[in-house]
């Protein structure tokens, strides 16, 4: 039997929405950082199921050079994954993490779009937000039916690869929008990757900015507003979102679907695969 929920327009779903605590709504928890299964175990949302950043949401990779520090995994895994996890094509499904939908909620919503999943939302505001909306949690792991892989060929969203970017940056045909943190940006830390700075050319719009004060995504007119500040009367279509790694630059364009502006492209190897490679910019350039 497939379960159909009430249509929801935003890709965000807000902690108080009746879906949230609907029996066959599937709960990811995208929670990231090294000690992010552990987190999960010590309290998630009660039936919620852990997917992993490093092994689920990228293939693990040796060579950052080519594709960056979380390139997208082969689809067939990831269509693997998804059986695994008992999600398939008529299924609803809510995500969330700890950190705004950073890290990494928006890149499994983004992932689960573009392999044409359509009723997928990503939880504003997060665990916090569930909390205070008081959705039960747990301790320990429920069992779950796995389904067969999910039906999918290929990853249909936009994305970008370095030699475009590059081109595109030569040429002037795509806005490239970097959403790490500003000091990230001009070059003065880097807590990750071998050479501080930023990929020549890129605007800088801190994911920070999508954010009110309470964790909750701005209002979709706000975030309207900045991205059309940032494209200067050009289409969605033009603009490249990139990050370290591909994995925030999505919490990028989940704002940017929120706020009706659908169709930016993702660059996944990012700034980790492109300072590995290319010159960067810092402040002065």
């Amino acid at each position: 039997m497939v379960y159909r929920h009430a249509v929801i327009s935003s890709p965000l779903i807000d902690a108080r929405a009746p879906e949230l605590r609907a029996r066959h709504t599937i709960l990811l928890d995208a929670r990231s950082g090294p000690d992010a299964r552990a987190r999960y175990a010590a309290e998630h949302l009660r039936v919620a199921r852990f997917i992993d950043l490093e092994t689920d949401l990228s293939a693990p990779t040796a060579h950052p050079e080519q594709g960056g520090r979380h390139p997208l995994p082969p689809i067939a895994t990831w269509a693997a994954t998804l059986g695994r996890l008992g999600v398939g094509p008529d299924d609803s499904v809510v995500i969330y993490d700890d950190q705004g939908g950073a890290n990494a909620a928006a890149r499994a919503w983004w992932m689960l779009r573009a392999v044409g999943h359509e009723r997928v939302w990503v939880l504003n505001g997060g665990l916090a937000a569930a909390r205070d909306a008081n959705l039960p949690c747990a301790n320990r792991e429920e069992a779950w039916t796995p389904k067969p892989p999910y039906p999918c060929t290929a990853f249909t969203l936009p994305t970008l690869d370095l030699a475009a970017v590059e081109a595109s940056q030569q040429d002037g045909s795509r806005v490239l929008v970097d959403v790490r943190s500003a000091p990230r940006f001009r070059g003065e830390q880097e807590p990750i990757d071998p050479i501080a700075g930023h990929i020549p050319g890129a605007l800088n719009h801190p994911l920070s900015l999508h954010l009110g004060p309470d964790g909750l995504f701005l209002p979709p007119e706000v975030l309207r507003a900045q991205y059309e500040q940032l494209l200067q009367g050009r289409p969605a279509s033009d603009m490249v979102l990139s990050c370290g790694s591909g994995v925030t630059a999505c919490h990028g364009l989940l704002a940017m679907e929120h706020a009706g502006l659908p169709g930016a492209a993702l660059y996944v190897g990012s700034y980790s695969e492109w300072c590995r490679v290319r010159p960067v910019g810092t402040a002065q350039t």
